[in-house]
């Protein structure tokens, strides 16, 4: 079954002008679909990984994308088309709580 990377987005702010019973309802979506196995997680400090031409290994603390909401968390799901995997991420807390969340084709490598 296709995979699929998602990225939430979402703020403090934003989630507790969220109703209760709606985040609630949200966080019982995400056990469900981790019971079903994807795996999703809270974003932690990010890295930025360097290796130009092989030449050294740099890194640098802080994101390499930005964005006006901070990154949440991510999950891999899988789902049979993108548009399951778009119903699916639709009723997670990033997304009924002012958030937004990102659907991403995993494809695999050559």
């Amino acid at each position: 079954m296709p995979k699929f990377v998602t990225i939430g987005y979402g703020d403090q702010e934003g989630y507790d002008r969220t109703d209760a019973a709606v985040r609630d309802e949200a966080h019982a979506h995400d056990a469900r679909l981790r019971a079903a196995g994807a795996d999703i997680g809270i974003a932690g400090s990010p890295v930025q990984v360097r290796n130009h031409d092989g030449a050294g290994v740099a890194v640098q603390s802080g994101s390499f994308m930005s964005s006006t909401l901070p990154v949440a968390g991510f999950a891999i799901i899988e789902a049979a088309t993108v548009e399951e995997a778009i119903q699916l991420v639709s009723k997670t807390p990033c997304a009924v709580a002012q958030g937004v969340v990102e659907v991403w084709p995993l494809q695999e490598a050559p």
